[in-house]
């Protein structure tokens, strides 16, 4: 079985990505690791050429700054990395993901269990998104709890974005991917960098949406869709979080939630009575 893990990056100093951490996390896995660098205006990719790993296979590429459709630059640049893998999977993870050590054998145990089954196209991770703080979980269905972030490598798919894959079947129809459970979680961090970090972050991503960011000042949520962090964070991004990451944040009691976070609680209550799941799915499960 040969793995090939794969991202895309921009900036990723400037805008406050635990993106150097994220490729150590993942690179006991791989036997190659592609990355797009687009080209930027801080240290990223010299950052990246030091990583001590012959793994790595740095693509230096240029954005399409005119490209300004919901965010399918991403997807472009995810694509440039994907279609450069050799592997019979490839993991994609994105720049403020990371995975945990202890979970390295049971996703390598999972990747070679499905490898023989033609029916298994995807793997799907647990999220754990973390907000305002490594203190805090996002836990409403406003965030999506489990997404495929391996993929089969000879299967004909594309990504419209920079999150899920699309397969398409003989080139008139494309679906989810049919998928397995890894049995592991990704940690998300992304909403946990710093307060400045993640203004400059909104100021220059906003254009590739088709649109603008107001400052970012705070960071606020529903208190309801918050549960506190009582795990432990993966050994790779513990420095990252000590220097980089927002520490002080509490939820606040007196927030008045947004008319989407009060359909969100009544989907909660939903989930607990029934014993639903009602976050987004990009895939379907093999039963």
């Amino acid at each position: 079985m040969k793995v090939s893990g794969f991202t895309f990056i921009r900036n990723g100093t400037l805008l406050g990505y635990p993106y150097v951490e994220s490729i150590r996390s993942v690179l006991p896995l791989c036997d190659e690791f592609i990355v797009a660098v687009g080209a930027g205006d801080d240290d990223t990719l010299a950052r990246i050429k030091a990583i001590d790993s012959d793994k790595i296979l740095i693509l230096e590429t240029r954005w399409n700054e005119n490209m300004q459709d919901r965010g399918f630059v991403y997807a472009q640049q995810k694509m440039i990395a994907h279609y450069n893998c050799s592997g019979d999977w490839a993991f994609y993870l994105e720049g403020d993901e990371v995975l945990h050590e202890d979970d390295i054998p049971a996703i390598r145990a999972s990747m070679e269990l499905h490898l023989p089954d033609s029916r298994i196209e995807a793997l799907v991770f647990d999220y754990r998104h973390f907000f305002g703080s490594p203190d805090w979980l996002a836990i409403s269905p406003g965030w999506y709890r489990h997404a495929p972030r391996i993929i089969r490598n000879t299967i004909r798919s594309w990504s419209p974005d920079g999150l899920f894959f699309v397969v398409m079947d003989k080139n008139k129809r494309g679906r989810y991917p049919r998928a397995a459970l890894a049995g592991a979680p990704i940690y998300h961090y992304g909403h946990v960098r710093r307060i400045a970090a993640m203004h400059e972050k909104n100021q220059r991503v906003g254009k590739y949406w088709g649109g603008s960011a107001d400052r970012f000042e705070a960071y606020r949520i529903d208190p309801q869709a918050l549960a506190p962090f009582t795990g432990n964070h993966p050994t790779a991004v513990l420095d990252w979080l000590a220097h980089e990451a927002e520490t002080h944040f509490s939820p606040d009691p007196t927030y008045q939630p947004s008319k989407r976070e009060r359909r969100h609680r009544w989907m909660m209550q939903l989930e607990r009575a029934f014993g639903l799941e009602l976050s987004k799915k990009h895939y379907t499960l093999v039963k």
